[in-house]
């Protein structure tokens, strides 16, 4: 019989750092309230939650690579919004965001909660980040729910590891 592994549901003792954009100010604060509030329900203490604000999206890779490589968090959410616009810019960008905060993840063993909106519209961008019955639910509810249960999921692994 193959063994389970089950990650607890007690995320106290956890360190997260929820990492947010200026741009599209109003989407993103709405998506930051929602993850503070999750990971907050999910059993991480008040002060144990950082929030750092980054220009963009395009900056959120550069932010994550820090704090993991600091071992400043067990686990990080990265908020943002991209919205279409006439050029190919949003394309660079957000391909740019979202493999480098996988890489981060991938390269450090932190976790990272991906809650960057890509949007052709404001309206899609608005319906992502409103109230989890909006079209899709609010992705930085989903971007918390994530990055914690990866980083309970490690905590278990690594106590598997434990002699």
């Amino acid at each position: 019989m193959p063994t389970t592994v089950e990650s607890s549901s007690d995320a106290s003792g956890l360190r997260v750092t929820v990492l947010v954009t200026r741009w599209y100010g109003e989407v993103v604060g709405r998506l930051r309230d929602a993850a503070v509030a999750t990971l907050l329900e999910g059993g991480v203490a008040d002060a144990d939650i950082t929030v750092v604000e980054v220009p963009g999206a395009y900056e959120l890779p550069q932010a994550a690579g820090w704090v993991a490589r600091a071992a400043d968090a067990d686990a990080i959410v990265a908020l943002g919004c991209v919205i279409r616009g006439e050029t190919a810019h949003f394309d660079y960008v957000a391909g740019a965001c979202c493999e480098g905060l996988m890489q981060v993840a991938l390269e450090t063993g932190i976790p990272v909660g991906l809650g960057v909106i890509t949007a052709e519209t404001q309206a899609q961008a608005d319906a992502r980040s409103g109230e989890a019955t909006g079209k899709g639910g609010n992705k930085g509810i989903e971007a918390a729910e994530a990055a914690l249960q990866m980083a309970l999921t490690y905590r278990a692994l690594e106590e598997r590891r434990k002699p």
